[in-house]
């Protein structure tokens, strides 16, 4: 009997052996199938942005059965060799959808979540917490709403938590606490409140804690003296207060430490003094106190210090010029007091200095004029005395901004200031400089700002000044100028604001925007000015003598004529040179290398900067190594543009004119000679500069201002670059253009219009101020003349009429401004949406929600954004009106964008298009 029982149990092993076996590979197959049909399950519900060039194609079956296939060769899907689920990548793929559509269930062994840079919306589901390995997170950059869920403490293998750059609300849980593993925590740019939890002091890994720019407040838990290991501390910009962690450096790992815009009290950590590794610390807008030269160590390695708006006291310490990588110190607004150390000078690399609204004493060292680096220097509202150094004459090279108002500096305004080529901005008011006004002044052609007001100056206003053609405001009040205003200042286009009271000015105003809607006290207690403008007397026509009357009528003929004639030869002597050229061409059948049949080579025309024409060509030719491709940043349909880094000189960008002997040589000539013409006549902040031209049998080429950031299409056809555009820059950027549009069709005589307005015309520089570009194809308005002309403007931003009219008018840049505001808006080009717009029913635009359209890579526009984007998506929408009678001018759109508005009484996540329609401006 025990025989037979045995044997029955060996048949019994027998049977269940093969299940034994096959048991975990039809666990395998059926986690693989759950994972497959999971996924397909999530795609169906997804949804893909205009950006995205059909992402997850390969998520599909490849059975013809239709039965599931591996998801383990799917785009965005890593599995382990067991054919498990390990990783799901969609980083920036386009995709809209929710996560509370995916089965979590279904991925037991996922070990990474990675959906950053994408439009996912609604909350993130409790369910989350079923991914019981998951160890690295990423949900940035979405819409996600909501409170962080509790349930996240349950994924104990996290590491790594990245949240930011949504629309999280609620209170940070305390679960969070039981993520000991976790080493990176990036929660910023949310709206996340309430108080940090005393569990985050458990995180004893953590390495990386991002909470700025949300609405967190109250005092840090003491808990937080636990994290010992920290590299990286980000709590700016919330409503703290109380102390700053005073162990945030015990361990002596801190090397990032930034906390502004709060309300921390009391004096700095102990621990900071030690903070070797220390290269970020920004504490700047606290209630903090303390003696910036005892509590602060030194920080071989720091980069970047802020401690402005705080009340620190004490004197500047002499080590800081040991810290060789510092690149901005800034201490303005505090109670520093003593003198500038020389010492300071010592850090090479520093671009940044801000010591303002202090109690400095003493002089500027004339050390700190060898600041090779220097860009932006900031010394203004002190007690500084003495002259403005001068040094080796170099006189900060490269600097962009220099304020040194508000103190008690003496004797003049040196000359070499004219060697600050770079210089946008320079305030010198409130001092005592006496002696006149130095002509070398005129020679910054960068300035944009220039303040010499009440200081001492005597002496007539250079005639230089109108050489400085980007100058926007011009304050000289409260000195002792005397003469004329020099007719130059006709020249200065791009002026808007003017104050020339308290002088011993006299004679006629310029005739121009600037000096016309001036009010009155622009020009108060002067001894006898007169003109078009508020609170002065209309100049007489008989006030002078015949001498005088004749010299000044010469004067203002000339500077009428002078600019015409100008042009005029230059275009004389550039088609005749061009004819030249073309003849030798057919004659020797070659280019040559410049040289005439003599040998000697050509004179070229070249006008630029007031340099040495000659000596300039060589320097563009040499810095581009002759026009060498890898030196091209672009390329048109007349010539490629080029960067040249000029010795001692700005960057520039030099448009070089194909050479080509073809049919369509003569249109680029056209297009050269038409640019140097328009740009030659217009200034203005948000039109590309020309510095000059060159026509050479070689080389033929224009030279504008650099601009940083490139073209506006370029921007918003790089995913990376355009998440850095933001609504507030990209709201400024169609104001900008709004701007030069308007001041082209109504501040001009006679009006210009572009012809071919599209994103790729928009350079903007490193702020993002837009400047209106490629003017090849502009046209002036003749007021006898019909005003047609052949096609030009670039396919889907011209306006509808052209395509059976080429009668040219302002209302076609209109229109092309309409679509590139949508383009701003939407992210890329609106064609589609366009037409859209003009075929859909009221009903339609109705169902859309405007939310639903705008870039979706942006998390929607929030606080005062929100009205200044609807009211350019409306303005757009007017723009690109099929009736060119119905579309608004260009002023009337520029002062609509300037003017604030509150356009919605509800939230901008509800707002359809067919609101934007009925909405009264």
């Amino acid at each position: 009997m025990v025989s037979s029982f045995k044997k029955s149990l060996l048949f019994l092993l027998l049977d269940f052996f093969p299940i034994f076996f096959i048991t975990p590979s039809s666990a395998f197959n059926s986690n693989e199938e759950a994972a497959t049909i999971s996924l397909l399950k999530w795609k169906s519900t997804l949804q893909y942005t205009k950006r995205s060039s059909t992402p997850l194609l390969s998520w599909k079956s490849s059975d013809p059965k239709n039965s599931t296939s591996s998801p383990c060769q799917w785009q965005g899907i890593t599995c382990n060799e067991h054919g498990m689920v390990i990783e799901i990548n969609l980083r920036n793929f386009g995709v809209k959808g929710k996560l509370s559509n995916f089965d979590f269930s279904s991925f037991p062994h996922l070990q990474g979540l990675d959906l950053k840079d994408n439009s996912f919306y609604g909350t993130i589901p409790s369910s989350i917490c079923n991914l019981s390995e998951l160890s690295f997170l990423s949900l940035s950059r979405n819409q996600f709403h909501g409170p962080i869920p509790s349930s996240i403490g349950l994924l104990g293998n996290l590491s790594v938590v990245l949240l930011y750059s949504n629309y999280l609300s609620g209170t940070i849980p305390p679960s969070i606490g039981n993520l000991t593993r976790l080493t990176y925590l990036r929660l910023h740019y949310n709206e996340i409140s309430g108080s940090v939890p005393a569990e985050i002091g458990k995180l004893s890994s953590l390495v990386l804690l991002a909470l700025f720019r949300n609405k967190l407040s109250g005092n840090l838990p003491l808990e937080m003296n636990n994290l010992t290991q920290m590299k990286g501390l980000f709590i700016g910009e919330n409503n703290f207060n109380g102390h700053l962690p005073q162990e945030s450096c015990l361990g002596g790992s801190l090397e990032k430490f930034t906390a502004p815009g709060n309300q921390f009290s009391g004096t700095i950590p102990q621990t900071m003094k030690n903070c070797t590794k220390l290269m970020r610390l920004r504490l700047e807008k606290n209630r903090l106190t303390g003696n910036v030269a005892e509590d602060f160590g030194v920080y071989p390695r720091l980069e970047y210090i802020d401690l402005s708006h705080n009340d620190f006291y004490g004197q500047l310490s002499w080590d800081w010029g040991r810290l060789q990588n510092l690149t901005k110190l800034s201490i303005s607004n505090t109670r520093v007091s003593g003198e500038i150390p020389a010492d300071l000078a010592e850090a090479q690399k520093l671009q940044e200095i801000d010591l303002s609204s202090n109690h400095i004493t003493g002089v500027i060292p004339k050390e700190l004029v060898d600041l090779a680096s220097l860009r932006l220097l900031f010394l203004d509202n002190n007690k500084l005395s003495g002259n403005i150094p001068v040094g080796n004459g170099m006189l900060y090279s490269n600097l962009e901004r220099l304020d040194l108002a508000t103190n008690n500096l003496t004797g003049s305004i040196p000359s070499q200031l004219g060697n600050c080529s770079r210089l946008r901005d320079l305030n010198l008011s409130h001092n005592k400089f006496t002696g006149g006004l130095p002509f070398e002044i005129g020679n910054l052609h960068s300035l944009e700002n220039l303040d010499l007001s009440r200081n001492l100056l005597v002496g007539e206003i250079p005639p230089q000044i109108g050489d400085m053609l980007r100058l926007e405001t011009l304050n000289l009040s409260h000195n002792e100028l005397r003469g004329r205003i020099p007719p130059t200042f006709d020249g200065l286009l791009s002026l808007t604001y003017v104050d020339l009271s308290y002088n011993q000015l006299e004679g006629p105003i310029p005739n121009m925007k600037a000096f016309r809607e001036a009010p009155g006290v622009a020009f108060a207690n002067n001894k006898n000015l007169c003109g078009n403008a508020t609170g002065l007397k209309i100049c007489p026509s008989t006030s002078r003598s015949k001498v005088d009357g004749k010299k000044h009528n010469l004067v203002l003929i000339l500077s009428i004529i002078t600019p015409f004639l100008s042009a005029l030869c230059v275009l004389v002597v550039i088609l005749i040179l061009f004819s030249l050229h073309r003849g030798r061409v057919r004659q020797t059948g070659t280019e040559g290398s410049g040289e005439n049949r003599s040998g000697q080579e050509e004179d070229n025309l070249f006008a630029i900067w007031s340099y040495d024409g000659t000596l300039v060509y060589e320097n563009i030719i040499e810095s581009t190594e002759e026009f060498n491709l890898k030196y091209c940043i672009g390329e048109g349909a007349t010539g490629r543009v080029y960067k040249a880094e000029l010795p001692n000189r700005p960057v520039v960008a030099v448009k070089k004119l194909h050479s080509r002997q073809d049919s369509e040589a003569a249109t680029d000539l056209r297009c050269f000679t038409a640019e140097i013409h328009a740009l030659a006549q217009v200034r203005h902040r948000n039109i590309v500069k020309l510095y000059g031209y060159c026509f050479h049998t070689r080389h033929s080429f224009l030279v504008y201002e650099f601009l940083e950031r490139g073209s506006l299409g370029a921007i918003l056809s790089n995913n990376e670059q355009a998440v850095e555009f933001g609504w507030i820059e990209r709201v400024n950027v169609v104001k900008g253009v709004a701007n030069a549009l308007s001041y082209m069709h109504h501040d001009c005589s006679p009006p210009l219009v572009h012809r071919d307005v599209s994103s790729k015309n928009v350079l903007l520089d490193l702020e993002y101020e837009a400047h209106v570009s490629d003017f090849g194809t502009a046209r002036l308005l003749k007021p006898d003349s019909s005003n047609w002309t052949s096609f030009a403007g670039t396919f889907g931003y011209t306006a509808p009429e052209l395509a059976y009219t080429m009668e040219v008018n302002e209302k076609c840049d209109v229109y092309s401004f309409g679509v590139v505001t949508l383009e701003v808006i939407l992210g890329s080009h609106p064609g589609a949406f366009i037409s859209f717009l003009s075929s859909s029913s009221p009903n339609s635009a109705d169902r859309i929600l405007l939310k639903d359209v705008v870039d979706q890579r942006l998390w929607p526009p929030t606080d005062q954004v929100v009205q200044q984007v609807v009211s350019a998506t409306k303005l757009a929408f007017e723009c690109l009106s099929s009736s060119p009678q119905s579309r608004p001018a260009m002023n009337q759109v520029s002062k609509e964008l300037s003017t604030q508005k509150h356009l919605l009484a509800e939230s901008f996540l509800s707002v359809t298009l067919g609101q934007l329609f009925n909405l009264e401006h």
